[in-house]
């Protein structure tokens, strides 16, 4: 159960709607019918919030729990503060500076190197600092300057204002372990800070110790940076003279490469610039020369295509080159006209003028023939001049290329020589300068650590803090003290509130009977009633209060009882009631009386019947006798033919007793003359109520609600547990028998929870309307008017 469920507990709804009571009754029968189902309403219902107002008033229900809890806690807590030992606290900071100061110049590095800034805002630095604060060799250096091995003070953890204890010495490294356990150190964020501090009994030891540990960890780290500049001086000096041979001999094979190559010291690059130059004007003759080439081989050919029978038709290039084989084509086509302007004048190819023209033409062709021959002769030497010339460039251009590749040899293992050279005297230039620096640095003394506040002398001591142990204290017993109330609500498992009826029994709620008053108030109620005319209540006569006082709280409560039974079934009536209880002491014998007596007041017959044939108590209520009762009804059933003999005070009430206890009542119940007994009894009555025996402590009761309209469950508020009330629940479920709903009794309506509840006992003994009335001669007054049905 959670602190939603502790809320609800006591948390009181009225329900106004008896239809849904009655749907959840049906839902706790379908639960009880099944073993396995949890008798809980269903899962939405179980979903509750926190309820405050709960809260608080469990707490107030329960304040001597609290309040004792509180108290309790407090004092303990007061109490073990006072009696504590004083702790004082000594404490210091310091700085860790990434730039020290640096005498020598920005340049120089100082004899603490941080490294890069990178590395400095590593975490892993600060942490390393912290633990050589806390390391052993800083303790036992403290130890041995303080002689704390021996100072039994301090091995105590005692004030030196303290009694002298006994002499006591330990070893250095368990004093070294004393002071490290009260040594803490503390970062401070966003900065180069950290803060130290250091515990003791006594204010003065505790600085003296404090400012003894932060001289001997600056002392040590500046030592430690000596060291190691040292140590890198000496290396250092190694390393120069290793490199100052290394110098020489690469210098020297520099040199002997130069000789044996007899390389001058031009710059390979301006020689390489004059053969590329080389390269580039060879490569262009060579390109043009192939361009002569191919124009040569290009006429070459076309003059080889000449057909020797017809010279005249010659490439316009070549007629454009040479004037001669112009001439001489322009001839050879004069001569062709004449000839052909001869054979068109009629003359035949035999006539003289013919004959000479075709001659001419002969010659003329032969000249022509031969100069195209001297041409194409002229043409083939050019192209094999041109080859020549070819050939020959190529030749330089190759002759250049072995040049260039034999000089970027040279060059490679040149440069590699240059660059061992070169590398070798930068190395030993760099660390030439950086030995004499680190000899001025082992001149100084400059640290990056310092001591930015010395540690202070504690003035109040650190703990015990009283004033917050003891607001703690009573903070925690608030805490607790409301948890044991809540705790002891939680543990509580009987039934209080109407709300927790419904929700943990699956039954409606028909209403409450407020508890009676036995605190010894009866003289003042009948003087009070005597004084305004009113009948008042019989000591003894708590079952008969509905009609004693007819205008009290719980005659209210009883008619809104009866009112709910009255609308739960209209159409269906419950015309025969059984009122049972889980276990005895409940109080269901008095709200049988009050809920018959209230029908009766509404104008109803009702007929209650005494059927708990083991401890009957009816007979005692109404003064009845035993001879007449429910036992010898079932022998013979005239006896109950009377109704003066069953008739009581209370007007439309009738009370047939158990009769004499028999030896075996609940087969007397379960025979055949108690149900004709029953059907004769609900013709001549109205209403039929049955008070009945325990349901788990007999079965006399689980046998009748099988024999009824429906079984009134009454609970004793703040007696009866949940899970007594669900077994009797069960046990009328495993018969068959219908639940109507539950009433709860005996509640005291002058606690919180029933705020809602208090107008049935507001002035029980005063009716509810307000205008006074005339007390009337009888002293008993009259009747009350019926109430409508």
């Amino acid at each position: 159960m959670n602190f939603g469920d502790l809320g609800r507990t006591l948390a009181l709804r009225a329900d106004p709607y008896p239809g849904k009571r009655a749907s959840n009754a049906r839902l706790m029968a379908d639960e009880l019918r099944a073993p396995s189902t949890s008798l809980s309403p269903n899962d939405a219902s179980t979903e509750r919030s926190f309820d405050l107002v709960a809260a608080l008033r469990i707490v107030s229900k329960h304040w001597a729990t609290a309040l004792s809890t509180l108290l309790f806690v407090a004092l303990s807590v007061t109490f073990y503060t006072l009696g504590q030992k004083k702790i004082y606290q000594s404490t210091t900071t310091v700085q860790f500076d990434p730039n020290p100061p640096r005498p020598l110049g920005r340049g120089v590095d100082t004899v603490v190197d941080m490294g890069a800034g990178s590395y400095w805002n590593n975490r892993e630095y600060y942490e390393t600092q912290y633990k050589v604060i806390r390391s052993m060799r800083v303790a036992l250096a403290v130890v041995a300057q303080l002689s704390l091995q021996s100072d039994v003070y301090f091995l105590e953890n005692l004030p030196k204002e303290a009694a002298a204890p006994a002499p006591k010495t330990v070893t250095a490294e368990e004093a070294a372990e004393l002071v490290l356990e009260r040594l803490l150190i503390e970062p401070v964020k966003d900065s180069r800070l950290a803060v130290v501090r250091y515990i003791d009994a006594d204010r003065e030891r505790a600085q003296r110790v404090l400012s003894t540990l932060m001289d001997v960890y600056i002392e040590q780290n500046l030592d430690e940076a000596l060291a190691s500049t040292t140590s890198a001086v000496d290396w250092l000096r190694i390393q120069l003279d290793k490199l100052k041979n290394d110098l020489e001999a690469s210098e020297t094979s520099l040199h002997e490469y130069k000789l044996s190559h007899d390389i001058l010291d031009v710059d390979f690059e301006d020689k390489t610039n004059l053969l590329r130059e080389e390269m580039k004007q060879i490569n262009d003759a060579l390109t043009s020369v192939r361009t002569r080439r191919e124009e040569f081989a290009a006429r070459n050919h076309e003059l080889s295509k000449v057909d020797p029978n017809n010279p005249t038709d010659l490439p316009a290039s070549e007629l454009i080159q040479s004037p001669v084989l112009q001439m001489l084509r322009a001839r050879q086509e004069e001569c062709v006209r004449e000839r052909d302007a001869l054979l068109g004048s009629g003359k035949g190819d035999n006539h003289p003028d013919v004959r000479a023209a075709n001659e001419r033409i002969t010659a003329n062709r032969n000249a022509l023939i031969a100069e195209v021959k001297n041409v194409q002769g002229a043409v083939s030497r050019d192209l094999a001049i041109v080859k020549r010339q070819e050939t020959g460039l190529a030749a330089l251009l190759e002759d250049s290329r072995k040049q260039a590749f034999g000089l970027n040899s040279l060059k490679i293992e040149y440069d590699r020589l240059r660059r061992t050279k070169d590398n070798t005297e930068k190395l030993y230039q760099l660390v030439l300068e950086r030995t004499k620096e680190s000899d001025l640095q082992r001149m100084m003394r400059v640290n990056n650590i310092r001591v930015l506040d010395r540690p202070s002398l504690a003035l109040i001591p650190l703990r015990p803090r009283v004033g917050t142990n003891i607001a703690v204290g009573i903070f925690a017993g608030l805490l607790l003290g409301i948890g044991a109330a809540l705790g002891r609500a939680l543990l509580d498992r009987t039934l209080k509130t109407p709300d927790e009826v419904e929700r943990e029994l699956g039954l409606p709620l028909l209403g409450l009977l407020p508890e009676f008053d036995n605190r010894g108030k009866k003289e003042a109620e009948l003087r009070k009633a005597n004084r305004r005319g009113r009948r008042a209540a019989q000591p003894g006569r708590h079952e008969l209060v509905v009609h004693d006082q007819p205008k009290s709280g719980i005659a209210e409560a009883a008619r809104a009882i009866r009112t709910n039974l009255l609308f739960m079934s209209p159409d269906h009536p419950y015309k025969t009631l059984l009122v049972a209880s889980a276990g005895p002491a409940e109080g269901k014998t008095t709200a049988c009386c009050c809920i018959a007596v209230a029908m009766a007041q509404a104008g109803q017959k009702v007929v209650l019947i005494d059927c708990d044939l083991r401890k009957p108590r009816l007979h005692h209520i109404f003064g009845k006798g035993m001879e007449i009762g429910v036992t010898s009804a079932l022998l013979d059933d005239s006896v109950v033919d009377d109704e003066s003999a069953l008739r009581t005070e209370v007007e439309n009430l009738y009370v047939i007793p158990a009769g004499p206890i028999p030896p075996n009542p609940a087969e007397l119940l379960h025979s055949d003359r108690f149900k004709a007994l029953l059907r004769k009894l609900q013709g001549r009555f109205d209403r039929v109520l049955i008070d009945s025996p325990p349901l788990l402590a007999v079965t006399d009761g689980t046998v009748l609600s099988t024999l009824v309209d429906g079984t009134v469950l009454v609970v004793r508020a703040s007696v009866t547990t949940r899970d007594f009330a669900r077994h009797g629940i069960r046990a009328l479920y495993d018969v068959g028998g219908k639940t109507v709903g539950v009433v709860l009794n005996a509640v005291n309506l002058n606690r919180q929870e029933y705020g809602g509840y208090r107008y049935y006992g507001y002035k029980s003994d005063e009716p509810y309307q307000t205008p006074a009335e005339p007390a009337p001669s009888d002293p008993a007054g009259p009747p009350p008017p019926p109430l409508p049905n």
